[in-house]
């Protein structure tokens, strides 16, 4: 059994037994973690709490090279990472290899981020005073993180909480903490005791206390929409930060301009990275009609090229879904989408060359419409339903006829287009020509019911920071405003 991380020790804790974790390609147990429980949330909170106190006053530079060499860490033992990570989490290598090495580079971008200003100086009322903007640490932040790309959505939420002063209490996903664990074991052995803190377990066991602790002030999360809405509803009370990416529906408009063949490799990787369990994942595809149906007749021919495999085979370009209960949703909302009147054009089947594991065969549909649950609700998996559009005006109206707003794509070199595009469509980010590219510098997150408040960039520092404002007359003498007003000699009589 792996034992978790908890003020710089490893211990199983007050564990209620053991949670397996599987290889998702061939359904075999990797490893075991503890079933964590809320006395080991407890225990990580409180080494959180004591070692944030000496921790937010360690200098930001001193905070910057312990980033920095985390990040060199990571580096030096990313074989090892990649390696683990596609056992546990099941993405091709290639997909994994970017995730550490992303993840790598997010703890060195916040490691110079926040050594760069900690508030600002604004001008003062009266003379001899001065007034200053101060950016502080709240304290303990509880990171609570996906099972799709555990490091990086760790990463995005540690690099920039720790940099800001903070300490942190990690839930990983049950189904992939091994390579958290490991990462902390030889990437994260040099920080103070109880600054990083691991604890494994399940959601109502761990998540749960973790987001009611009365010490633990902001909870970053990434999830589903209805595990969002309950970590607001126990939150609430509290009135804690909360910082929530809560999935998409993201659309993918090929525009009328667009080169066919570009635009099907493009689709198809917008669609299929991760095997689509990706929340940027294009969900809904939009075609102008007067190329609809070749345009489905060349998706289709692409994707069946594709090649499903376990994640270490270096021919694999599709790796299996995180688990029998997320294939089991895409088969109903293609089950849905089919007897409502959509067409398979490929796909909507388990392979049956890969008889273990939690594959399934990488999908277009044709002949969708919005009542479907394949265009409504996220999927989460290898699915690309096609729709057609008259005009641009109406491709527009279908990318927002729907809750979710985190990402939206267009393929088109249209100035006219592109503009009103990126302004009309209601997502936190915007693709043109370059599907789901990140940019550490630009801020990650969605409108409507994707979520509150943003990753990456300056933006994602300040989600763990919070403001004080400090107002400082140095001379200290008597004002003419106080008390008592008589003596002032204004007033009407």
């Amino acid at each position: 059994m792996k034992p978790m991380w908890i003020g710089g020790e490893w211990t199983a804790g007050a564990a209620a037994g053991e949670i397996p974790v599987q290889d998702p390609a061939t359904e075999e147990v990797l490893e075991t973690v503890p079933r964590g429980t809320a006395r080991d949330v407890e225990a990580a909170v409180t080494a959180a709490r004591h070692a944030f106190d000496s921790w937010r006053r360690v200098p930001a530079a001193t905070r910057a090279e312990m980033l920095h060499e985390i990040a060199r860490k990571i580096r030096a033992h990313q074989e090892e990472l990649i390696r683990l990570l596609t056992l546990e989490e099941g993405k091709p290598w290639p997909e994994n290899e970017e995730e550490i090495l992303w993840s790598a580079n997010t703890f060195d971008y916040y490691a110079e981020l926040a050594r760069h200003e900690r508030g600002r100086v604004i001008p003062s009322p009266e003379p001899g005073q001065l007034s200053l903007v101060l950016k502080e640490p709240y304290g303990v932040v509880g990171c609570i993180v996906p099972w799709n790309y555990p490091i990086l959505l760790m990463a995005w939420k540690v690099a920039p909480a720790l940099a800001a002063g903070n300490t942190v209490v990690v839930k990983p996903s049950e189904l992939t903490p091994l390579t958290t664990l490991r990462l902390a074991e030889v990437a994260m052995d040099h920080l103070p005791p109880g600054v990083v803190n691991i604890v494994t377990g399940y959601g109502p066991e761990v998540g749960e206390p973790l987001v009611t602790h009365p010490e633990v002030p902001v909870i970053a999360f990434t999830g589903s929409l209805a595990t969002g809405q309950r970590i607001a509803a126990l939150a609430a009370p509290m009135m804690k930060k909360l910082h929530l990416e809560l999935g998409g529906k993201d659309p993918f408009v090929v525009g009328p301009d667009a080169p066919l063949e570009l635009a099907v490799k493009a689709l198809a990787y917008a669609a299929l990275i991760n095997a689509g369990q990706v929340c940027t994942s294009t969900e809904r595809v939009y075609v102008p009609a007067s190329i609809y149906h070749r345009f489905a007749e060349e998706i289709a021919s692409f994707v069946s090229t594709l090649r499903l495999g376990h994640g270490l085979d270096p021919q694999t370009d599709i790796g299996p879904m995180a688990g029998p209960s997320y294939r089991a949703k895409v088969e109903d909302h293609v089950a849905d989408a089919l007897a409502r009147g959509a067409h398979a054009l490929t796909g909507a089947r388990r392979p049956p060359h890969l008889p273990r594991g939690f594959f399934y065969e990488p999908t277009v549909l044709v002949d969708v419409d919005h009542t479907m649950k394949i265009m409504r609700e996220e999927t989460f998996g290898p699915v690309i339903p096609l729709m057609p559009y008259r005009t641009f005006d109406e491709a527009i109206a279908l990318c927002n006829d729907n809750p979710y707003g985190l990402g939206a794509c267009l393929m088109s070199h249209d100035p006219r287009l592109i503009r009103r595009f990126y302004e009309e469509v209601k997502a936190g980010t915007v693709w043109i020509n370059d599907p789901l590219t990140d940019n550490y510098a630009g801020p990650f997150g969605g409108m409507k019911l994707s979520g509150i408040g943003r990753e990456l960039g300056l933006e994602g520092l300040e989600e763990f920071r919070e403001t004080k404002h400090v107002h400082w007359d140095i001379e200290g003498g008597e004002k003419p405003w106080w008390f008592p007003y008589g003596r002032s000699g204004k007033g009407s009589m």
